[in-house]
């Protein structure tokens, strides 16, 4: 497998995008925990994971570290220059070993930079034209788990993956 790190969003991606407030101001996110399975395919396939976005928040913090996501990046407003940091820190080459998921303006560039490039299915329709895959989950409705699955069976290794773990279920 070419793919040596997969980039992700958070909010349209991992979230439908919406901000939730309670009555004394605190933000509130829901997250598809079916994304989780995504992480732990593309973790148990050697795959590192890097969150970059434009959000700043202890909220998207607490999911990276639960989720024990290896990079990320918060506050970022043009994503592409601290993806190719990155990539030049991993000696990686976004054109032949990355991969990305966004899903708004702000995500086009690094779209455009990668291997392989997805969207969720309620992207605008000038981000999808940027992007080789189109897919078909909305953000937040577990979109990134469609994206770390289709990425592992494009490369043919879902099978294997999910082998390991119905094995691993197995033995309780």
């Amino acid at each position: 497998m070419d793919i040596k790190l997969v980039l992700t969003d958070i909010d349209g991606v991992w979230t439908d995008g919406g901000m939730y407030y309670d009555n004394t101001g605190n933000e509130l996110k829901k997250f598809a925990t079916s994304d989780s399975a995504g992480v732990l395919f593309l973790r148990k396939s050697g795959i590192p994971i890097g969150i970059i976005t434009g959000e700043d928040t202890e909220i998207v913090r607490r999911r990276a570290e639960k989720l024990r996501i290896e990079y990320l990046f918060m506050g970022v407003q043009n994503k592409l220059p601290v993806a190719l940091d990155l990539c030049k820190k991993l000696g990686l080459q976004p054109e032949k070993e990355v991969a990305y998921i966004g899903d708004d303006i702000i995500d086009i560039p690094l779209l455009q930079r990668v291997k392989i490039s997805a969207v969720p299915a309620n992207a605008p329709e000038y981000v999808k034209k940027h992007a080789l895959w189109k897919l078909e989950k909305r953000g937040g409705d577990g979109v990134f788990r469609e994206f770390a699955e289709r990425l592992l069976t494009h490369y043919g290794l879902m099978d294997n993956i999910l082998q390991w773990y119905i094995e691993r279920l197995g033995k309780g």
